[in-house]
């Protein structure tokens, strides 16, 4: 493969690896948006998952962009798009059950770019990232699910939680995660 063919693979990979930090990016700013407000509606329980969520993102958009440097590219400090603020607790779940699962399917289409691109560090990146994703998700959807079957007895068991993750906090995968 000649200089510009690789170049222009490297290029292509960068882009991906781009867009997809602006994704965690976005992610983050959401979650700990959610993170603040689900703790002043005094449900700290589900406060505290999603900050370690939040969390999670940060390390994925630190991942993303020492792989961008790697490459010689300059990662991105613009977010894939707007937070969305005022949620009520009923309409968060399902928003971020929304937001993960479109992020494993784009995730996986970035994959197959990295891997067109002879670039298999990058693919097994989104790989690995994929899977936090998809654990992201499960929780959202199981909480989104409890919410819609159990309602306020549901809400009423976790009001008044603390919402303390402690000192320094690793994030949810590396927590635990929803166990």
């Amino acid at each position: 493969m000649d200089t510009k063919a690789k170049e222009a693979a490297r290029q292509k990979v960068i882009e991906v690896l781009n867009k997809a930090r602006s994704m965690e990016l976005q992610a983050i700013g959401q979650y700990m948006n959610q993170h603040y407000n689900l703790d002043d509606m005094d449900y700290g329980e589900l406060a505290a998952k999603v900050k370690l969520i939040a969390i999670d993102e940060m390390r994925h958009a630190e991942q993303f962009a020492e792989r961008i440097k790697e490459l010689g590219g300059e990662p991105t400090t613009e977010m894939s798009g707007k937070v969305s603020c005022g949620q009520t607790v009923e309409a968060i779940f399902p928003f971020d059950s929304k937001l993960e699962d479109d992020t494993i399917f784009i995730y996986n289409q970035f994959l197959n770019v990295c891997r067109e691109n002879g670039d298999s560090v990058s693919m097994k990146l989104f790989e690995a990232i994929n899977a936090e994703e998809q654990e992201h998700y499960n929780y959202f959807d199981n909480v989104s699910d409890h919410i819609e079957k159990l309602g306020p007895a549901y809400l009423a068991q976790i009001a008044g939680t603390p919402s303390d993750t402690g000192g320094f906090s690793k994030g949810f995968v590396s927590s635990g995660g929803g166990e």
